[in-house]
């Protein structure tokens, strides 16, 4: 899988791009979202931070703020990009 290369931090722009199809369209999903400014280089507060989590904290971050647990109630599938709520 493509988007497997790019898992660390500071890989948010090539991550979308891989999972979209070119970068050209993650750029704009990002300046939609309000992650990255209009010259299409520069990220906003919330794209720094998004831009330096890995893709396993992301996909916990995510999973965090819709179920409203904390982000270490999860585990992380790389294979599939979710996080998943910790069996007890």
């Amino acid at each position: 899988m493509a988007t497997q290369k790019f898992m660390g931090r500071g890989q948010l722009i090539n991550r979308l791009a891989a999972q979209v199809g070119n970068r050209e369209s993650a750029i704009k999903i990002l300046q939609e979202r309000g992650q990255l400014k209009a010259d299409g280089k520069t990220f906003t507060a919330e794209g720094k931070k998004r831009n330096a989590m890995t893709a396993e904290e992301r996909a916990k971050d995510r999973a965090s703020k819709r179920l409203g647990k904390s982000t270490k109630d999860f585990t992380y599938d790389p294979r599939t990009n979710a996080a998943t709520l910790k069996k007890r």
